[in-house]
């Protein structure tokens, strides 16, 4: 009888312990960063899911920017926004984003972190999209611009001024940071078009200028069109203002034509 009950303590001890192990690991697994819970997988995908700003949805693979108008509401799902980066011997290989859907069954080489924080997934995608070499590094500023309540465009525009950042991950970076709202993006642009000496990225803040619905955005590109010292810079500028038929680029044009 003691031995009975001996055995069952040790049984019992044994299951106490797997749950308290089990509990410390998933405590230890909380306590890291988003970044160490990634590259920790040296091969194989990482999933991770967060929600997105309300005006994104998408049906699992095509994401769109979507808001009801009137009697009409997109039936696509407004999130989460869902990542999978790919990795192989510690380097990222690919990167995947879907807004909506479901994920399939896990494999054997899919790690899956669940729901993480959005600022907090937004704000390691564009870290990781700093220290990337190659071309995957702007495969991560889209999904970054997606999450909800997160503030990216100071990210952004440090992306966009680095040199030692492959020239797609800037261009990407720039591209996105037209699309933000506020004066201050305005004000990010004109200084990467002034500032930074690559032509194909001052072109890229000049059309991602031309994109901004700030009030700021015109009066910019005539500055550039007028002022700037590269004439390809200036040429762009006033093609790109010649598109948004505001009257302001209408005077401007007026003015270069009549000479006063």
């Amino acid at each position: 009888m003691t031995s009975r009950r001996g055995a069952g303590g040790e049984r019992t001890s044994v299951a106490a312990m797997v749950v308290l192990l089990t509990l410390v690991a998933a405590s230890g697994a909380r306590g890291q960063s988003l970044a160490q819970r990634v590259e920790r997988v040296r091969d194989g995908k990482v999933r991770m899911s967060y929600a997105t700003r309300p005006e994104v949805c998408g049906n699992g693979h095509n994401i769109s920017i979507a808001r009801a108008t009137g009697d009409w509401e997109s039936d696509c799902q407004h999130g989460p926004a869902r990542v999978v980066l790919d990795w192989r011997g510690g380097k990222l290989v690919k990167v995947d984003t879907y807004v909506g859907g479901r994920w399939r069954e896990l494999g054997d080489t899919v790690t899956d972190l669940g729901t993480v924080g959005a600022s907090e997934a937004a704000a390691y995608l564009l870290d990781l999209a700093s220290r990337v070499p190659g071309e995957v590094g702007d495969k991560l500023v889209f999904p970054a611009t997606l999450a909800d309540s997160a503030i990216v465009w100071p990210q952004l525009v440090k992306l966009g001024r680095d040199a030692s950042i492959p020239r797609e991950t800037r261009k990407s970076a720039v591209f996105w940071l037209g699309q933000a709202a506020g004066a201050e993006i305005t004000r990010a642009l004109g200084g990467l078009i002034d500032d930074t000496s690559e032509r194909e990225i001052q072109q890229q803040a000049v059309f991602a200028l031309s994109q901004h619905k700030s009030d700021d955005a015109v009066p910019m590109l005539i500055r550039v069109a007028r002022e700037h010292r590269d004439p390809d810079i200036r040429k762009s500028a006033m093609f790109w203002l010649g598109q948004t038929g505001d009257p302001r680029a209408v005077a401007f044009f007026e003015e270069i034509l009549t000479g006063h």
